[in-house]
């Protein structure tokens, strides 16, 4: 997806971080309730620093829903989470994001021409009122528009269990995307195996599959990953164990399977951070997710030893976009009764991905 974000004028790139610190400061307080800033747990740590809630993407929208006199939601996360915040909170309250490029490379791994497309031409092969299509968290407004309308869900790494649960007792097979890893590593938990999977290439002919492989699935998992969390190899879990054979291994479901199963726990970021709170003191823990998260793990659990399993520790690259210069330069347009990156999702693709997360709401 194109985004345009336009150059930050010179003087917030050559002002120094205590002097961006001090303008943020003063616009948060001339603006009071009138703000609420949202900050993901993947983000910067300069810039959780000044947010009033921070969370994953679902949790965050839903906390600016609970705010109402909150006339501006300012997301430091990237594009889909703002559109979801845009979808569940009131008319009268904008949305901001700070930098248009913080994208999701996995969210965009499916886009709606593409997944129409797959839907049609699934349709051409199977009975496709027996295809329900469930979305991860992680996609465009429009991706769950479209789930809204064709009987399927939205899902989240917490409850993607029960979500395709609901869906195959009201179907017989699941398109799920855009994450391959978490649909597989949902499905095999629920104790299905890869000849109930697969793998759904957008960029080829029918996904790169047989009439016959078409037929036989139960679940087609859309060829999309997390580019941070696809770095995690079985490995990284043996190199962990070989210096820390006592230690525990926490994994994100959006990892490959091959990694998840070596893992002592595999579940969302909310299940990572209770998990490693839960520890007892002396613990030693290696952790498969964001290096963000990771690091701040680190810092709340001090009695515990948290090691992040990647040695290269990557950064979520797009969520490292939001930084304290573009923070500094949407809260200072606000002072100054401009907005500036609104993030605005139409009605009619509103009211279809309200339908697919109020699914997912009463389901679980």
């Amino acid at each position: 997806m194109l985004r345009i974000q336009r150059p930050l004028p010179d003087r917030y790139i050559e002002a120094t971080d205590d002097e961006l610190r001090a303008s943020i400061t003063a616009s948060k307080e001339t603006l009071g309730d009138r703000l609420f800033i949202l900050g993901h747990h993947y983000q910067r740590d300069d810039v959780i620093e000044f947010t009033d809630a921070r969370g994953d993407s679902f949790k965050l929208s839903v906390l600016a829903k609970e705010r109402p006199e909150a006339e501006y939601i300012v997301f430091c996360g990237v594009h889909f989470m703002a559109e979801s915040a845009d979808i569940l909170t009131a008319d009268d309250q904008v949305v901001i994001l700070p930098d248009l490029n913080a994208g999701c490379s996995m969210a965009d791994m499916a886009n709606i021409d593409e997944v129409e497309e797959a839907w049609d031409v699934l349709g051409q092969t199977v009975d496709i009122s027996k295809v329900v299509p469930i979305t991860y968290m992680n996609s465009s407004a429009a991706i769950k528009s479209f789930v809204g309308q064709n009987g399927g869900a939205v899902c989240t790494s917490s409850n993607a269990g029960a979500v395709l649960r609901w869906a195959l007792d009201k179907g017989e097979k699941v398109l799920f995307f855009p994450d391959q890893h978490l649909g597989r590593n949902t499905g095999m938990s629920m104790g299905y195996t890869p000849d109930d999977m697969r793998l759904w290439d957008p960029r080829q002919d029918r996904g790169g599959l047989t009439e016959a492989d078409c037929k036989d699935s139960t679940f087609f998992l859309w060829k999309g990953h997390c580019t941070i969390h696809q770095r995690f190899r079985p490995e990284q879990v043996d190199a962990f164990r070989a210096e820390h054979p006592d230690g525990v291994v926490i994994m994100h479901p959006e990892a490959p399977h091959e990694t998840c199963v070596m893992a002592d726990h595999v579940g969302s970021t909310n299940f990572i951070i209770d998990k490693v709170a839960e520890l007892p003191p002396g613990s030693v823990a290696g952790i498969g997710t964001e290096v963000h998260l990771v690091s701040r793990l680190a810092t709340d659990n001090p009695d515990k030893t948290i090691v992040n399993l990647d040695p290269t520790l990557c950064p979520c690259s797009t969520m490292f976009r939001i930084d304290l210069p573009h923070l500094a330069w949407v809260l200072n347009n606000l002072v100054d009764g401009k907005v500036i990156n609104k993030i605005s999702v139409d009605e009619e693709t509103t009211k279809w991905a309200k339908v697919a997360l109020d699914r997912m709401l009463e389901i679980t």
